[in-house]
């Protein structure tokens, strides 16, 4: 029913903006100014322009309430989610644990003592043993 009117609201719409573009360019809004004689001419197509005008003018107005009136009553039970956005899952970093003098991170013997640093529980600053 809503589509419908909306569709009816449209062709009202282009023809009433056909029916303005039509009419003939008197200068001055709302027909006021322009020449003396062009207020006392024979204006005989102009008229029915005219009326086509406010005909159309006035169900464009009565369209747009009702349509107002329509959209402001329509209770929807549907929420639209295609732009909801699903949260990616974490990726779970691996935490490699070094076994032996084995050293987590490939790189050298400049890269091993710092992975094996990093592995090490935290001592509360005591100095260790030699080995």
């Amino acid at each position: 029913m809503f589509a419908f009117l909306l569709v009816i609201h449209a062709i009202i719409a282009a023809a009433l903006v056909t029916v303005i573009l039509m009419q003939r360019s008197e200068g001055g809004g709302l027909g006021m100014g322009g020449s003396p004689s062009g207020l006392m001419s024979a204006r005989g197509a102009a008229d029915f322009l005219t009326r086509a005008t406010g005909v159309l003018g006035t169900m464009f107005v009565l369209f747009s309430i009702l349509l107002a009136v329509l959209a402001a009553n329509h209770r929807t039970t549907t929420i639209d989610t295609s732009l909801a956005r699903t949260p990616a899952a974490a990726t779970a970093v691996p935490t490699a644990q070094p076994k032996g003098d084995a050293a987590p991170f490939a790189g050298g013997a400049e890269n091993a003592g710092a992975a094996a640093a990093a592995t090490t529980p935290a001592d509360n600053g005591a100095v260790p043993l030699a080995r």
